[in-house]
């Protein structure tokens, strides 16, 4: 029997399903403004550019809030192909300054259009190898709608926005330097 069946036969004559709960004084289930309080959280953007391997349970943990029913997720890996070419790796550069400034305008204007809760972008720097999370977005709400939305958003407007470069590393001891095409400065060729 898998763990998802309910056996029927788990359940004896005798068992006895409490229906209602015992009684109790009506004042022990207010709950007290400090709890509802406690509830509440402060919205926050996280960003972090990094050498360092992305993990999806680590960012996804940090936008999980009580009061969300969603979280939703992008996570761009490297693929092991380009144009007919087998890619190895890629490596990323970023001018800090302003893409840490670009990113925290994307989660601002992300919060002007969507009713979200919290928002984590972390993209790697350096080399990342095939399979490997180049950036990962977490957007938490309250309905699933707000977080995939913003998500979308967030990794359209990220290329578009974001001064990141990216090297494709070739089998063949080759590499190549690439824009984003969804970049603004690229329409000026």
């Amino acid at each position: 029997m898998s763990s998802l069946e309910i056996s029927s036969s788990s359940f004896s004559p005798e068992t006895k399903l409490l229906l209602s709960p015992p009684l109790v004084e009506a004042s022990a289930f207010k709950p007290c403004r400090k709890d509802m309080d406690d509830v509440e959280e402060k919205p926050k953007d996280i960003i972090k550019f990094t050498a360092e391997k992305l993990s999806v349970d680590e960012v996804s943990q940090l936008v999980i809030s009580p009061p969300c029913g969603a979280v939703s997720l992008f996570v761009g890996t490297t693929r092991n192909n380009f144009e007919g070419k087998k890619v190895i790796s890629l490596e990323y550069e970023a001018y800090l300054p302003m893409a840490e400034n670009e990113v925290r305008k994307i989660c601002s204007d992300i919060r002007q259009k969507w009713p979200v809760t919290h928002i984590a972008v972390f993209h790697r720097l350096g080399l990342v190898p095939v399979s490997e999370a180049s950036i990962i977005i977490a957007v938490s709400s309250a309905h699933r709608a707000a977080s995939l939305e913003a998500v979308s958003y967030a990794i359209d407007n990220l290329k578009a926005r974001v001064p990141i470069w990216k090297k494709e590393m070739y089998e063949e001891s080759s590499s190549t330097w690439k824009r984003n095409k969804e970049c603004f400065w690229a329409n000026n060729d």
